[in-house]
């Protein structure tokens, strides 16, 4: 039930002093919620089940809007966005498709924005509002979040009556690294401890199966998680596994948590129910000029606010009714009207549902060698975009089940932080069972090497948290920094992924090439966070980096990463193949080569000839390879090589006969090593 405004909260037991109050937050494109579950932990079963705090009003939902007025005041939730037509350049919506994003990521955004973005430091958008005195305030998305976080926690406090400091916030499965960083950034803004960052679908899973125990009891299920909201689209493949309630604690089959395995995840971090009211407003923006005779750039902010509502609002009613009629006072004497119909509606945004569709089946894709035969038994519908008819139809017809729409798709994700809240609460109090929360990243991450190709050390799709280490040297002699670039994405030469980051190891001592043994460690921690080091392990310096990225992928980029990846495998294995080649074979005749300076005149003549023959054709190889490379762009350097008549099969087969013919070198060598030790 929502708090009654008039009732002053009962006071609350007091918790073991080891245990703070943790609460879930759900931090949405367009509305955002906070939830809380085993609070108290020694109250009844019904205080300790996860809930929505309502506001004052008893409302769930904060509208996640902010207004700055022009003498610093600021306003949040119900009451900016009921003024939103009337002070639409310093009314801030949606800014959750700016976090972790450049100015160049945000443009397709930007005409349906009523405020100014700005580029920002470090190419990053940020929002400027005019203020008294024609000064313009720049403001971060961070520092907005930052806001409706602020108010979510008062909201909390005054119904709960504590003081509330740690959270657990969700995000899109696909946000990226730089993305979840900037939503932990808000918390921080905001006075808030992030203790953990969940993915919304994962969130979504932990709600349901909560429900899902209390209900049927059934357990270890496939369940689809389609979430659909206002500003993005997520859709992961999970495995669920309940554990045993209380009463079967004796059982031996008892299984000593829950856990939540996602097995793979897809989506776009560009398409959500803005969208949708994008579509709308622009088939009422081109109608309305057509009437009026005017053009686009005439419509003031207001009246361009006032029409994006108004789609909003058809949206809505178009859930339940076959049609809907939208009336906007452009001025005094002008009025626009308009009626559309379901039909209408639904071949408008066809396309956009189709793209959630073809998610899904990548997801799908994905998760179906950890299947084993398993089928999904459940989709459970997330978002508020999924109440429209047309979105359950095609779901229903792509995975031949009702979708499952007993748990509120805009609460659902709040209540599942709730849930995770309260598991890390019983925890700190060393009591109750846990949920074991096994996410995944949505794309693979490594390092660039030596010819431009990259060497992947953490897989698309792998559970985190995880640690993943990979060996490397120098490619020159007395080399005493390696330059360390960190990308993403799943091509494989590093001009064709994004990059993430860059740091240093420095003051290694001066060894020949390929001596230095530094090992690279990947670790992301279970809010998705990514952190890479790297240590030389003969002289024990080493380098770290929390990587931090000023913005973070936009949708476009993510499905070109995902398709060109599928297009250009083959040529991309070419590529790294060639690259390694070059590599390598480098490093081998630069080490053969001293050999045959040292030992040389000690092999019989048979031997340094082969040897000699061996060298030439390999050197051959590589030089052509080279000059191929430094003749094309880096991202040609195959149709380059290819083009200068270069067989990769060949290539390999030089580098293989020169191993062989410098067997015998190797031998002497080891013998004069030893004989230099007695």
């Amino acid at each position: 039930m929502p708090a009654n405004p008039t009732k002053t909260p009962d006071p609350q037991p007091v918790p073991p002093p080891s245990v703070e109050l943790i609460v879930g937050i759900d931090l949405g494109t367009t509305n955002s919620l906070v939830a809380v579950a085993s609070w108290p932990l020694n109250g009844s079963a019904a205080e300790r089940s996860p809930r929505i705090i309502a506001d004052a009003r008893g409302r769930n939902l904060l509208p996640s809007v902010v207004r700055f007025e022009p003498d610093g005041h600021i306003v949040v939730g119900h009451d900016a966005k009921d003024a939103n037509s009337m002070f639409p350049l310093s009314t801030v919506a949606s800014v959750k498709r700016l976090m972790g994003r450049s100015l160049t990521d945000a443009t397709a955004d930007l005409p349906y924005l009523s405020y100014v973005v700005v580029n920002g430091a470090g190419n990053t958008a940020r929002v400027s509002i005019p203020m008294l005195g024609g000064v313009a305030k720049v403001v971060t998305p961070q520092e907005v979040s930052a806001v409706v976080l602020a108010a979510l926690r008062d909201q909390a406090e005054a119904a709960l009556g504590v003081p509330v400091r740690k959270v657990v916030i969700t995000v899109p499965a696909y946000f990226d690294d730089s993305q979840r960083q900037a939503t932990r950034d808000s918390g921080r803004l905001a006075g808030l401890e992030v203790v953990r960052i969940v993915a919304e679908p994962t969130a979504a899973a932990l709600a349901y199966g909560l429900g899902l125990r209390a209900g049927a009891g059934l357990t270890d299920q496939i369940i689809v998680v389609y979430d659909f909201g206002g500003g993005t689209f997520d859709v992961s493949v999970l495995r669920l596994a309940a554990g045993k309630s209380d009463s079967d604690k004796d059982s031996t089959n008892a299984v000593a948590a829950d856990a939540f395995q996602v097995l793979a995840t897809s989506g776009d971090t560009h398409l959500g129910g803005d969208d949708i009211d994008n579509l709308l407003a622009d088939v009422f923006v081109r109608e309305l000029c057509a009437q009026f005779a005017m053009q686009s750039p005439q419509l003031s902010a207001g009246t361009r606010r006032e029409l994006a509502m108004a789609a909003e609002r058809a949206k809505v009613l178009l859930s339940d009714a076959e049609s809907a009629e939208i009336l906007v006072q452009i001025d005094a004497n002008r009025v626009y009207k308009r009626k559309i119909e379901r039909q209408e509606f639904e071949k408008l945004i066809g396309p956009l549902v189709e793209r959630t569709l073809e998610c899904c089946r990548r997801a799908m894709r994905d998760a179906k060698k950890q299947l084993a035969g398993e089928a999904v038994c459940a989709v459970v519908m997330v978002g508020g975009s999924t109440r429209i008819p047309l979105v359950r139809q095609k779901i229903s017809a792509e995975f031949a089940l009702e979708p499952y729409t007993a748990l509120n798709p805009d609460l659902v994700v709040a209540l599942g932080a709730a849930v995770q809240a309260g598991v890390l609460m019983e925890q700190a109090a060393g009591k109750g069972r846990t949920a074991v929360l096994l996410d995944v990243i949505p794309l693979s991450m490594g390092i660039e090497t030596i010819g431009g190709a990259v060497a992947k050390i953490v897989m698309r799709n792998s559970a985190v948290p995880l640690r993943a280490t990979e060996m490397f040297s120098t490619s020159v002699d007395a080399q005493s920094s390696i330059t360390l670039k960190v990308l993403q994405g799943e091509r494989e030469m590093a001009a064709d992924c994004r990059e993430l980051g860059t740091f240093y190891l420095r003051g290694i001592p001066p060894m020949p090439a390929g001596i230095p043994q530094v090992r690279v460690e990947f670790a992301i921690d279970v809010s998705g966070i990514l952190s890479v080091s790297a240590v030389e392990l003969r002289s024990g310096k080493r380098a770290a980096v929390q990587i931090a990225p000023n913005f973070g992928l936009s949708s476009e980029e993510i499905d070109r990463i995902e398709r060109e990846s599928v297009l250009h495998a083959r040529s991309d294995m070419k590529r790294h193949r060639m690259a390694d080649l070059v590599a390598n074979s480098s490093l081998d005749l630069h080490w053969i080569q001293r050999q045959v300076t040292r030992h040389g005149e000690k092999l019989e003549p048979d031997n340094r000839r082969a040897l000699s023959d061996a060298i030439t054709r390999l050197r051959e190889f590589v030089d052509r390879a080279k000059a191929a490379a430094a003749a094309t762009e880096p991202a040609k350097t195959v149709e380059g090589a290819e083009a200068a008549g270069i067989d990769a099969n060949a290539f390999t087969a030089a580098k293989e006969a020169l191993d062989l013919a410098s067997m015998r070198l190797h031998e002497i060598s080891i013998t004069e090593s030893l004989k230099a030790q007695e």
